[in-house]
């Protein structure tokens, strides 16, 4: 899905009910049917109290676990089984330009009435989803009360930001082969917003593979494994460290690349995280 495809809208339409595509959406009416493709975003809809307006998920949408459980799985974000996202009838599909393919999309929007396309970019671009999921699902109390956390985070973390000490940092992803984000990532982005500047500083490719070989990883201060969507775990800290030769330590993969509501709990997680460090630092010195 490409943003370039954006059509010309008027201009008297508000921002708050077009999405990343440029579509303007309409109120969803009293009882919407909603498939979620994008994990995070499925979160986000539980946390506007809309559970019992959702009909779909993926495999991969697992928060809130006790929530989600009795609602139908249509597949993975790629690999989307057209024939049962069909039967459940939706009124609404919520994609995302990077997690879902562009051909799958097209396929479901032949029968399904309302695609809600998506593309946070950095962290503040989720105050824009929510306010446009309160908008169209009437929960636009749920989304002020959500913009209002995410913008007291976003102060949290600036306030950090400008406390501590810059550090670059190779977020790693993947493992044989080894894999980084890009600047024009996401996950570069929330990792900025509380002054860890990710290697390597440029934005394409997204996703670039790391060759240990290159001298250009040593200027990290630290290395962090992700817990997703490769499963780092204790016992590849030494292993990276050695590679390397820089620290090494684990990080909530959920709380750095999820979006939607979990933008929230997921700066303050950085910011804590980020004030735990330069402790330790500092009972060192």
């Amino acid at each position: 899905m490409n943003p370039e495809l954006a059509p010309t809208l008027p201009a008297d339409m508000p921002d708050l009910w077009r999405d990343a595509l440029g579509q303007i959406h309409q109120p969803a009416g009293p009882a919407p049917r909603i498939v979620s493709l994008v994990p995070s975003l499925t979160e986000l809809i539980c946390d506007l109290g809309l559970t019992e307006a959702l009909v779909g998920r993926t495999g991969f949408c697992i928060h809130p676990r006790e929530l989600l459980k009795p609602i139908p799985k249509v597949g993975g974000t790629k690999d989307v089984k057209l024939d049962v996202v069909r039967a459940l009838e939706p009124t609404h599909l919520i994609v995302n330009i990077d997690e879902n393919r562009r051909e799958t999309v097209d396929a479901l929007a032949a029968f399904v009435p309302n695609v809600i396309v998506t593309h946070p970019c950095v962290p503040a671009d989720n105050l824009g989803v929510y306010r446009l999921f309160g908008a169209i699902f009437s929960r636009v109390e749920h989304a002020q009360a959500l913009c209002l956390a995410l913008e007291e985070a976003l102060a949290e973390a600036e306030r950090a930001r400008q406390a501590l000490p810059a550090e670059k940092v190779l977020y790693l992803i993947w493992r044989e082969p080894w894999m980084t984000v890009s600047r024009a990532t996401y996950i570069a982005a929330m990792l900025g917003a509380v002054g860890w500047n990710s290697l390597p500083e440029s934005h394409e490719p997204r996703y670039p593979f790391v060759d240990w070989a290159d001298a250009a990883w040593r200027q990290a201060d630290r290395v962090l494994l992700s817990t997703e969507p490769y499963s780092f775990a204790e016992r590849h800290l030494a292993e990276v460290e050695d590679l390397c030769q820089r620290p090494a330590m684990l990080i909530d993969g959920e709380m750095v690349s999820w979006y939607g509501s979990r933008a929230v709990s997921g700066l303050r997680y950085l910011v804590q995280l980020r004030h735990a460090l330069a402790g330790e630092a500092g009972v060192q010195a």
